[in-house]
């Protein structure tokens, strides 16, 4: 038996023969550069030959929250065509006169606006989308905003109608043209994924229309409602695409987001009111914000982190959802994935 001298490949694969997710990818690096990067188990546990690949494409579910949204909406912020501290209803027609008038984009973004906890779309708005869309809009408050802190997937969902409406442009289109393409970040896009790439992209939970695992078809059920493209989820991308994205959050390049806007994200914004947030980004699990290691996590599996103090960023990528929906395993397996990213 060859022990593996790699603690990341020995850790991700002690997940895999532990059941925790069929396989994983990785990748750690620092504003120039990827220091470390795997994977490891197979792609389909239903074609064991097949392995996970650093290529591999996945359904990053809440990841798009800051792959596209956090970052649109970031390019907005700086080109000035969006004050976050404003109310909504200064500025957004369809939010005027509406329980979300009083919120700001700010409050969306620190999950503080007191929306609904659940999306629930189909069941309250049916499935036409711009019903949908009506109804999230005219929904009544939880409690005013800036009250309490409450993650909701609405909030992206909405922050995406607004950028939208402020750019007449759809949400998919502003994330290509304004974050992905000027990153080169050439594997990212949203799904459904085209039949030509399907086969490279990791499958994630049973689906009893289809009688097979969804692979390429976003799982997040409201994002299929809405076509696959919305706030909430839809992205599918690759580790080493998530590593662009994230030397740029460390070190910016001319053309996308700013460093003036990840400074005003990785910072708490929520006061006293726990948990504490900044704007999307949370700090990571097992730290104290001043230890300044801020994370996104996804539903399918997935989850990024970034320090700016400490000039690292890290991405890791499973399907876990195709084994459980316990998040618990994955959990402690990010603990420790975590304290090697960010020694």
């Amino acid at each position: 038996m060859v022990l593996c001298s790699d603690p990341f490949e020995r850790l991700l694969g002690d997940g895999v023969r532990a059941g925790v997710y069929p396989g994983a990818v990785w990748a750690v690096g620092d504003a120039r550069t990827t220091l470390s990067d795997g994977a490891v188990g197979p792609l389909d546990p239903a074609r064991p030959d097949g392995p996970m690949l650093r290529e591999t494409l996945f359904d990053v579910a809440s990841l798009t929250k800051i792959l596209a949204v956090w970052s649109v909406i970031g390019t907005l912020v700086d080109a000035g065509k969006l004050d976050p501290a404003a109310p909504l209803g200064t500025y957004w027609p369809e939010a005027a006169g509406r329980p979300l008038a009083g919120a700001t984009a700010l409050d969306l973004l620190t999950h503080t606006a007191g929306l609904p906890l659940r999306a629930n779309l189909r069941h309250l708005y049916g499935s036409d989308p711009q019903d949908v869309r009506d109804g999230v809009l005219a929904e009544p408050l939880r409690h005013r905003p800036g009250e309490a802190v409450a993650y909701t997937d609405r909030a992206a969902l909405i922050l995406g109608y607004l950028a939208e409406h402020l750019t007449r442009q759809p949400l998919a289109v502003l994330a290509r043209e304004r974050v992905w393409t000027p990153l080169g970040m050439t594997a990212t896009r949203y799904g459904p994924l085209p039949a030509a790439v399907r086969e490279r992209c990791a499958p994630t939970e049973y689906d009893e229309e289809s009688g097979a695992p969804l692979q390429g078809t976003v799982h997040d059920f409201s994002a299929r409602l809405l076509g696959g493209a919305c706030g909430i989820a839809g992205v599918f991308t690759t580790a080493g695409d998530i590593g662009r994205f994230l030397r740029h959050v460390l070190a910016p390049v001319p053309g996308t987001f700013s460093a003036e806007w990840t400074a005003a994200s990785l910072r708490v914004r929520t006061g006293a009111l726990r948990p504490p947030r900044g704007l999307f980004w949370h700090p990571a699990p097992g730290t104290d914000p001043v230890d300044d290691v801020w994370a996104h996590f996804g539903f399918t599996g997935t989850g990024l982190w970034v320090s700016p103090s400490r000039g690292r960023w890290a991405v890791l990528l499973t399907n876990r959802l195709y084994v459980t929906r316990d998040p618990g395993p994955l959990a402690r397996v990010r603990d420790v994935f975590r304290t090697l990213a960010f020694p």
